[in-house]
């Protein structure tokens, strides 16, 4: 069985960038609402971290995407696919250009992940139980964007946290 969690830069993107958003709220709101505005930010960070953890599994019969409790709760949902099950592999554009790719069973579609660690080892996997020889397909984004995100919203978060030890 290989696992192939979702890449580290995505999780560090989306966790800067709700840090870099939300950590003033704590500081500017009114006295009064100071205790409530702290927990909803623990409680946003822990959705953030949650909704980032999902993961993919496959083995010699299938492959299933196992997401948390977290991400359940806001309608991602788990699922789990025999390889024999797969008839079609489509793709659609997104409106930022790329494409997303999605297994196709007699039943249901499925949006295959493009945003897992060890990607090529994934696919090589996914291509040999599928048998699909004229779909190829890369990371939805190039990775260099999340990256990017990362040091903006770091530059962001330690920017804040400067003028707020400043006007201390």
């Amino acid at each position: 069985m290989k696992k192939f969690k979702t890449l580290l830069s995505v999780k560090l993107s989306l966790i800067t960038l709700y840090l870099s958003l939300t950590f003033p709220i704590v500081f500017i709101t009114n006295d009064n609402l100071k205790l409530l505005s702290i927990i909803c930010f623990v409680l946003g960070l822990i959705f953030t971290f949650g909704i980032s953890n999902d993961y993919v599994l496959t083995d010699e019969n299938r492959i299933s995407l196992k997401t948390n409790f977290i991400a359940t709760l806001f309608g991602k949902k788990s699922w789990e696919i025999f390889w024999k099950d797969i008839k079609q592999v489509k793709s659609f554009p997104t409106s930022q250009g790329s494409n997303v790719y999605y297994l196709i069973t007699t039943k249901e579609s499925f949006l295959i992940p493009q945003r897992l660690e060890k990607f090529k080892e994934f696919k090589k996997i996914l291509f040999e139980k599928i048998n699909f020889k004229d779909i190829d397909f890369d990371y939805i984004s190039p990775l260099w964007t999340y990256k990017l995100l990362i040091v903006f919203s770091s530059f962001i978060f330690v920017g804040e946290i400067y003028m707020f030890l400043l006007k201390s």
